[in-house]
């Protein structure tokens, strides 16, 4: 067999179909955030927690997901996601209070995600060993392209059918789009073989300092990464832009997503990937404080297309960094349980940013908070940079 199969890239074609499905329905949240607080009376805070939730779960089910994918093949795993992914929006299409929204919306599309995002971007990694980055980058762009579609998609959704038939079409699209890349999907053929004598285990990496490193890292950043995702769109109500911009703003995170995925594997070539995670964390950072100082629409609009770019960034290069230092023997189960940090870090986010507001009304402690955690996120990567590019980058 060549060492690049052409079939890898019909399973980064898939991977990406099944990121955009998944992405979609979970990015689209920002669109629903208005018709939930008419509909129910809830406040930020807890509107936030569904969307808290359901992130939660999907970091926390990587782990199970990647390992169930190594050991049954990643399609058979993607297709149960799809399943519940399915279910869960068309049970949200019918919820009657908050609580049902818990039941259906967190726990369907968590389960969904979980089970197709760290399974579809574990398939990627082994079919390539030259284009890997690339490979990595193109299947992730799925979740920038579904943050661009799932809050737009949704509102013009919303305006046509109302919020629940907006869930009914968001349901049959994940199940057509969806269905079909998750039976496109599957593992390299002869993998499970190598797997047995190449890379580390699961055990022997989470033993490991750089594995704690990056799950660190992960905690500290996604405490603030979901926070313009669920609140950019109320915040720009609250200071005088229409709802439709609002969820413009968030779909151009998801425009920034994209072009990170595309553009990282040349920085990454010349910085080295664990300098270009840094990087990226602490651009982060650099963006929120522009969030916190600004309610011009062009600098709201700029702070979101680069934070989406710094997000896209990191998120394609964690696979490949994971590849890197582990091998893939157990790719999928060790990204998973590096994403159960970001799952800790993303109930907490979004759901204290509304609790903030709720108590001080403002944004402004949160998004500070962010920013902190951001440039902590970076320091906490810094010490897997090789020494001598820290020291060229120093001006030693």
């Amino acid at each position: 067999m060549r060492e690049e199969h052409p079939y890898g890239w019909v399973v980064v074609g898939a991977a990406f179909a099944l990121m955009t499905v998944g992405f979609a329905a979970a990015y689209s949240f920002a669109a629903f955030f208005s018709a939930f607080a008419a509909e129910f009376g809830a406040s930020r805070a807890h509107i936030a927690l569904v969307f808290s939730v359901a992130a939660f779960l999907w970091f926390l089910l990587g782990a199970p997901g990647g390992m169930a994918a190594d050991r049954f093949g990643p399609r058979r795993v993607a297709l149960a996601g799809v399943v519940c992914l399915v279910a869960g929006l068309w049970l949200a299409s019918r919820a009657q209070s908050l609580a049902v929204l818990y039941a259906s919306y967190s726990v369907g599309v968590g389960l969904g995600v979980g089970l197709v995002y760290v399974p579809s971007v574990g398939a990627v990694q082994p079919w390539f060993t030259r284009n890997r980055a690339l490979a990595s980058g193109l299947a992730i762009a799925g979740i920038g392209a579904g943050n661009i579609a799932g809050p737009l998609l949704a509102a013009w959704w919303i305006s046509a059918f109302g919020w629940r038939g907006a869930y009914v079409a968001l349901a049959i699209f994940a199940l057509v789009l969806g269905g079909v890349a998750a039976l496109a999907i599957r593992a390299k053929p002869g993998l499970a073989a190598a797997r047995a004598t190449s890379g580390s285990s699961l055990n022997q990496a989470i033993r490991t300092r750089p594995f704690w490193l990056l799950y660190v890292s992960l905690v500290l950043a996604c405490i603030g990464l979901f926070v313009p995702m669920v609140h950019l769109g109320p915040y720009a109500q609250d200071v005088g832009y229409t709802e439709a911009q609002g969820v413009t703003l968030v779909s151009l995170i998801g425009v920034g997503s994209l072009v990170g995925r595309f553009t990282i594997g040349g920085i990454a070539d010349r910085l080295g990937r664990n300098a270009s995670l840094a990087a990226m964390y602490a651009g982060l950072g650099l963006m929120l404080l522009v969030w916190w100082s600004t309610s011009q629409w062009w600098l709201l609009a700029l702070f979101a297309v680069v934070f989406g770019a710094c997000y896209g960034a990191y998120v394609a290069l964690l696979p490949t960094i994971v590849m890197d230092l582990y091998g893939a023997r157990a790719v999928s189960g060790i990204i998973g349980c590096l994403y159960t940090g970001a799952g800790v870090g993303t109930l907490l986010g979004p759901w204290l940013a509304g609790a903030a507001f709720d108590a001080l009304g403002s944004y402004d402690v949160p998004i500070l908070a962010a920013a902190a955690l951001s440039f902590l996120a970076a320091l906490s990567v810094a010490p897997l940079i090789p020494k001598k590019i820290r020291l060229a980058h120093s001006g030693r």
